[in-house]
């Protein structure tokens, strides 16, 4: 793979880093993304991965544009308004730089779609907003092998984390059941800050991004928490759950369930 001279020019600033250089502007050119959720997480996360240069992206969110969205999902306008938000990301990211191929699913992901599409990328990101799809993005990425960046937030607080299978922890090791649906507000009944999702996605592009490189310290066992208002950060230690039933030492789940039963919830 050779670079055009406008590519050198887009990716200069990458290729002189010793860290990433020409053989790593090359991954990621080759790189496979698959992004859940078009939305506050999913735009700084499609915004970052795009200008760096991921070669495929791949867009996974059956919603539409809505006037309240755009208080924080950065990567839709006012034009953008009724219009399905994996589309809408795609003409954004594509306009950011054509080199990426951003690939719209305009569904939402269920046990019976995701293994289909999940097999056809290296990484996923996570940026869903409810508890079925983050169980159901955990469990198909540990049965498939796929490394997963998660984020969630929450009115002023964030947190993010990385899931490699094999190398620590999954989602169920940090949230073995789903709390009770009484008990999780969603943003339209709590509201949340607008920048705050910008600062989470970003974190998640990033080690996205360290993840196709092979560089750096992942957020692999550890979980990243955010707090807006006092402007602190911390990080929790993860650990393995061995008798964790999907990525434990002897896993009860072995295919995908209903997770919106399992979550006591529907869509």
């Amino acid at each position: 793979m050779e670079f055009t001279d406008e590519q050198i020019d887009r990716y200069s600033r990458h290729i002189i880093l010793p860290e990433v250089g020409g053989k790593g502007q090359k991954k990621l050119l080759e790189a496979k993304v698959l992004m859940i959720g078009a939305g506050a997480l999913g735009s700084p996360i499609g915004l970052y991965l795009a200008a760096a240069g991921i070669g495929t992206l791949g867009i996974a969110d059956g919603d539409v544009v809505d006037h309240s969205n755009l208080q924080r999902q950065i990567m839709h306008s006012t034009k953008d308004v009724d219009k399905p938000k994996a589309l809408s990301a795609k003409e954004t990211l594509e306009a950011i730089n054509p080199d990426v191929k951003v690939v719209p699913y305009e569904e939402r992901l269920t046990s019976k779609n995701i293994l289909d599409i999940i097999k056809d990328y290296d990484v996923v990101a996570d940026g869903s907003d409810n508890f079925p799809t983050r169980y159901l993005a955990n469990d198909a990425c540990v049965l498939s092998n796929i490394p997963l960046s998660h984020g969630s937030i929450f009115r002023f607080e964030g947190q993010a984390t990385t899931f490699v299978p094999g190398e620590g922890p999954c989602y169920r090791c940090l949230f073995e059941s789903p709390p009770p649906p009484e008990f999780v507000p969603s943003c339209q009944e709590a509201g949340v800050l607008g920048v705050l999702p910008g600062v989470i996605g970003s974190i998640q592009a990033t080690e996205v991004v360290k993840l196709v490189l092979g560089k750096g310290e992942l957020l692999n066992g550890k979980l990243l928490l955010y707090n807006s208002l006092s402007m602190d950060f911390r990080k929790v230690v993860l650990r393995r759950n061995p008798e964790c039933p999907v990525c434990g030492d002897n896993p009860t789940i072995k295919e995908l369930i209903d997770y919106e039963q399992f979550c006591q919830v529907s869509f």
